[in-house]
């Protein structure tokens, strides 16, 4: 092959990577962006004011419980067939073992992903709640209710479904897989960490611009130690936790505790 063929081809090879990286994020969180974008236009052209408008998390679909339950978890599948997308390109042509081992989805060090899921869990979680009820006092966040589920004997475990779904999503997809392409786009690593975080904000939009802002600094936080260490696992682990805490906290919480903290 001759130098010539060589630049066309890698030329050839960008333009399918970019075009790839499109579909999966036009199927997934970046169709969620566009969404959030919209909603956020609706909400400030409102004759409401942004601060006195509210958006629910995981909220009810049926008020027939099974029929509710189904919802529930059909969406939930639903949700990670991206993430199935996103670890099958990956995966060529080594496999799908050598494409979780290479965004770190696997456990070989499992006592220390967790050590660090928790830490980076335990960082976000206090400064996100400050970054809320400051959003909430400047009137550029929405109130949001973590759990629209009424309480029946399966909505524990479906929030835990949800908070383990929207983890896997967001870090695999936004974090593992758009880094790593980026990356083989020969994108610079600050662009790529930037552009990875700006993502995450701009699916949150319907929040706010208050909590947008939280999440692109979340962003860039978890994908700045991805790019360090190469390990998505731990990311999962506290995104997990973190919505864990704010599903099934919110759902099983005093409503006193939730107007103290502006939830209620």
């Amino acid at each position: 092959m001759t130098t010539t063929d060589h630049d066309a081809a890698g030329r050839a090879g960008r333009r399918r990577l970019t075009a790839e990286v499109w579909i999966v994020l036009g199927l997934s969180l970046g169709q969620s962006a566009v969404y959030a974008s919209l909603r956020l236009y609706t909400r400030l052209t409102a004759e409401v004011p942004l601060g006195d408008q509210s958006a629910t998390l995981n909220p009810t679909v049926s008020p027939r419980p099974y029929l509710d339950l189904v919802y529930q978890l059909v969406g939930i599948g639903f949700a990670l067939v991206p993430v199935a997308l996103a670890l099958y390109l990956l995966a060529a042509p080594h496999g799908l073992r050598a494409a979780l081992a290479r965004i770190g989805l696997d456990t070989t060090r499992p006592g220390r992903d967790v050590a660090v899921g928790v830490g980076l869990a335990g960082l976000i979680g206090i400064p996100g709640i400050g970054v809320y009820l400051a959003g909430r006092a400047l009137g550029i966040t929405v109130q949001i209710a973590p759990s629209g589920l009424d309480a029946y004997w399966w909505t524990v475990p479906v929030l835990v479904l949800s908070a383990l779904q929207n983890a896997l999503l967001e870090e695999v997809v936004v974090v593992g897989y758009l880094l790593e392409r980026l990356r083989e786009l020969r994108w610079s690593m600050p662009a790529a960490l930037v552009t990875s975080a700006l993502v995450r904000g701009a699916y949150h939009l319907y929040q706010g611009p208050g909590m947008a802002i939280g999440n692109v600094a979340m962003g860039l936080l978890l994908g700045a130690y991805y790019l360090r260490r190469r390990r998505v696992l731990p990311l999962v682990i506290a995104h997990t936790l973190l919505d864990v805490v704010a599903f099934v906290g919110y759902a099983l919480a005093p409503e006193a505790w939730l107007a103290t903290l502006g939830l209620a």
